[in-house]
């Protein structure tokens, strides 16, 4: 279970931000994971990278800039990616070949860093599906044409079938004169709806009609700490925010989760999830903010189980970055 919430405006006033997101990624305690950082052979990008065996190379959450371009006009995307719970599996589902790990014959595991490189062996197989952490490091890395925002979220509608059950969120931020593109695609049913900047918005495991209650609640919040702190310095801003994430305040009853996860929705209910018995929870906060220069901060905190099974957090990663272009 995962949450997300986001405000963008492609021309703020001096001291306020091109985009203010806050997020919490809900995993097992177990899975490997990098923090947010640079990321190798791609510095233009910021995010944390998935290491669990077969889906090295994706990731649920990144930011990544034109800066490495010839030309570069500052412009920036921001990709998430929330699992639908309780979805079915599809069944075209295909398995796709990690090109990071080309002799891997785990049939479990296979996943890819591109959407274009099917493992023939298995290409019919109903068993097998793509890796979709490659969804979100596709769509930030890559800045030509076919992968702006609308063309690369039209081609992704056509193949999204073979994915398990997801919502993709994306952001592209460009010159101060074009409105930020926000789009949210799913994939059960296969929909693509687009949103206008200058609002809140917050988004969850479930389609974005019937938000969970703890969504609605973060909503809320997130835009009232918006409206009072948008003008802030990141620090501040950042601190507010990261005390919304960690709230263990259960929303329960809530007839939508209870629907998707009849077995667990309670446990699940709150925005910051921790269930110790069962090794899962909310094990990232992740906060990004853009202001009005194009400079970005990427605060993230992050469990750290093995080091005190019952509660302790590292200290907060914050990576400093200007996006480059000299925005008009």
């Amino acid at each position: 279970m995962c949450v997300i919430f986001f405000y963008t405006n492609s021309n703020p006033q001096p001291g306020g931000y091109r985009l203010i997101l806050a997020s919490n990624r809900d995993e097992f305690f177990a899975r490997k994971t990098v923090a947010a950082t640079e990321w190798p052979n791609a510095d233009h990008v910021v995010g944390g990278i998935d290491l669990e065996p077969g889906r090295e190379g994706g990731t649920w959450l990144a930011i990544g800039s034109d800066s490495a371009s010839a030309g570069a006009s500052g412009v920036f995307k921001v990709g998430a990616l929330l699992n639908l719970t309780g979805e079915p599996k599809p069944r075209d589902a295909v398995a796709h070949k990690n090109i990071l790990q080309p002799n891997n014959q785990n049939n479990n595991h296979n996943s890819s860093s591109c959407h274009s490189c099917p493992t023939k062996r298995h290409e019919n197989n109903e068993h097998f599906l793509l890796g979709r952490g490659t969804i979100v490091a596709d769509f930030v890395s890559q800045f030509d044409e076919p992968t702006n925002s609308l063309n690369f979220n039209q081609s992704l509608l056509e193949d999204c079938t073979k994915y398990s059950a997801f919502n993709f969120v994306s952001i592209e931020i460009g010159p101060r004169s074009v409105p930020a593109q926000i789009r949210l695609l799913s994939n059960v049913p296969p929909t693509l709806n687009e949103f206008e900047e200058g609002k809140c918005y917050g988004f969850g495991n479930s389609l974005p009609g019937t938000p969970f209650e703890k969504v609605r609640f973060g909503q809320q919040q997130f835009a009232r700490i918006v409206e009072q702190h948008g003008a802030d310095s990141a620090e501040t801003l950042s601190a507010q925010l990261l005390q919304l994430l960690k709230n263990k305040t259960k929303f329960w009853p809530d007839a939508e989760l209870k629907r998707r996860a009849p077995n667990w929705g309670e446990e699940l209910s709150a925005l910051n999830v921790h269930i110790v018995d069962r090794g899962y929870g909310s094990r990232t906060h992740s906060i990004i903010l853009v202001d009005a220069n194009n400079q970005m901060h990427f605060f993230e905190e992050n469990f750290e189980p093995e080091m005190n099974p019952q509660e302790l957090w590292n200290p907060v990663t914050v990576v400093h970055k200007h996006l480059g272009g000299k925005l008009v």
